[in-house]
């Protein structure tokens, strides 16, 4: 492994940094909140509807209002009734053309789901930086013989709930007792490997990270990744875990416990085998602070990977890299506590490749008005990024390998006064990428973060060059966290039945909810 030479003495903001949510509440101090939300249980398919949809809508509407007993149809000649008639009717025809044209060529984006029962309540909310509201991250993956798990904490442990590939539970849950975070998560036939937290002895008295295999329902490694020996910790994760059939790749954050890393934030990747062995590769020092992680596995040499480092202000390819210094620029981003990296789905990214070697990554991005070196940086890496936007606007961005990142960022919403968080992406089709993201009207931002009305889940389809496919469509569904790509190419993945709001932040304990919707979505 790598070790990145010591640059600076800077620590990681910690007033008003997110703390681990599950698990350790009053140890780590956590702001959590009353999101009151009301929870349901009915199935259905996602709600909202395309700008053709309303187009078809609108026009039937005016078609109806021209018929008998409409204003129009007591008009003095019967030709011109016959004439508004036949118009509304010719609109409608071709509102309906474009609605089914744009149907097939974007598909329905409908959602459908399923409920699952939890066999323990699941506190769906964490605080992010300034007690701002987050999804408490579940991850869905797919089994190589198509069946579904699904991770998420609880008070108890971490639970693994098994699922058809319907999305139905086929099984009671696995529990890891004294699991911490979903930091990731890999499906197997006979079981999983869980990327989390687990109790540790150490000078912060903080969790140590760790990945377990559970085979058959019984525990068949658990190998530690951080220690004393590493001189190092892991309070929280905001990881990723990849498996490439042979070896895993568990990316995440870490605390310095000794050493000249001692009381810093950075983050470490590592490569296990089959049997939870340490593999040589990966690095122990990387981002500094890395502020949002993406892993993507490959069959050979480095797995493909992504950050955003606060230090030198930006989205980085730290595929083989490790620490930044030389790391290619994707998109450069204030990157304070709160500012971005956050803006990653829970402060994890999505990194979809395609069947021609490039990859996309979509984030929650405010841009740069302007960036340039710190001067008052001796060691010349740090950055002054100016942001372009007080809001955060969808940034999907490109590489044309695993190591270089292609054009720049284009952008899919511009509304000044919209906040908008939560951002996935996942391949859709052969050709295509789902955007998702939810929107916060009538924002009002301070110290990076901002509060709104929440105004919807959106749904995009854009190209493998950033052309937009499909119009904005909101829907009823969440994305909470991870998703699964099914073998026929459907998405699944689980969220809490709950109405989200942003209005406030975080202040007491988190509410729970004993379901969770499998959603799916087949392109």
């Amino acid at each position: 492994m790598t070790t990145a030479r010591r640059t600076t003495s800077h620590r990681r903001r910690r007033s008003g940094a997110r703390k681990p949510v599950v698990g350790a509440l009053a140890a780590a101090g956590l702001l959590a909140g009353a999101w009151y939300a009301t929870a349901t249980t009915t199935n259905g398919s996602g709600g909202g509807q395309s700008t053709s949809a309303s187009a078809e809508k609108s026009a039937t509407a005016s078609e109806a209002a021209s018929g008998p007993g409409s204003p129009s149809s007591t008009t003095p000649t019967a030709s011109a009734s016959t004439s508004s008639t036949a118009k509304a009717k010719a609109a409608a025809s071709s509102a309906t053309k474009t609605a089914k044209t744009a149907a097939t060529a974007t598909g329905t984006l409908a959602v459908t789901n399923t409920t699952v029962t939890l066999a323990a309540k699941f506190p769906y909310l964490s605080a992010g930086y300034n007690s701002t509201r987050e999804w408490t991250r579940t991850t869905t993956a797919v089994a190589p013989d198509g069946t579904l798990r699904v991770a998420w904490p609880a008070a108890d442990g971490v639970h693994v709930t098994p699922l058809t590939a319907a999305g139905k539970r086929s099984a009671k849950d696995t529990v890891v007792k004294g699991a911490k975070e979903v930091g990731g998560l890999v499906a197997h036939n006979d079981g999983f490997a869980l990327l989390t937290r687990v109790a540790d002895t150490n000078k912060w008295k903080e969790t140590a990270a760790a990945l377990i295999r559970y085979k058959n329902g019984a525990q068949a490694f658990r190998t530690k990744l951080t220690g004393t020996s590493s001189h190092d910790t892991a309070p929280l994760l905001d990881g990723q875990l990849a498996w490439n059939g042979t070896k895993y790749g568990a990316y995440f954050v870490v605390h310095g416990a000794g050493g000249w890393t001692d009381g810093h934030f950075g983050d470490k990747l590592m490569y296990l085998g089959s049997t939870g062995a340490k593999l040589s590769g990966g690095w122990s020092w990387g981002c500094s602070h890395n502020e949002g992680i993406a892993l993507h596995a490959e069959s050979t040499g480095a797995f493909t990977s992504l950050c955003f480092d606060d230090w030198r202000s930006g989205l980085f390819v730290s595929t083989g890299i490790g620490a930044p210094d030389t790391a290619p620029v994707v998109q450069r981003e204030q990157c304070w506590a709160g500012y971005c990296g956050g803006t990653f789905a829970g402060r994890t990214g999505d990194l979809v490749k395609s069947s021609t070697g490039r990859y996309a990554t979509a984030f929650a991005s405010r841009g740069a008005a302007s960036a340039a070196k710190n001067p008052d940086d001796s060691s010349g890496r740090g950055w002054t990024v100016k942001p372009k936007t007080k809001t955060h606007q969808v940034a999907v961005a490109f590489l044309k390998n695993r190591n270089t990142p292609s054009g720049k960022p284009i952008y899919l919403t511009s509304a000044a006064g919209t906040e908008n968080v939560n951002v996935h992406v996942a391949p859709y089709g052969k050709d295509r990428l789902l955007v998702s993201w939810e929107s916060l009207k009538n924002a009002t931002c301070a110290d990076g973060t901002c509060k709104g009305t929440f105004s919807g889940t959106h749904f995009r389809l854009v190209d493998w060059n950033g052309t937009v496919k499909s119009a904005d469509k909101v829907v009823s569904a969440r994305i909470t966290g991870d998703i699964a790509v099914e073998k026929d190419g459907t998405l699944a993945w689980a969220y809490p039945p709950v109405t989200p709001s942003y209005a406030t932040a975080l202040t007491g304990s988190s509410p729970t909810t004993s379901t969770l919707r499998i959603a799916r979505l087949k392109p």
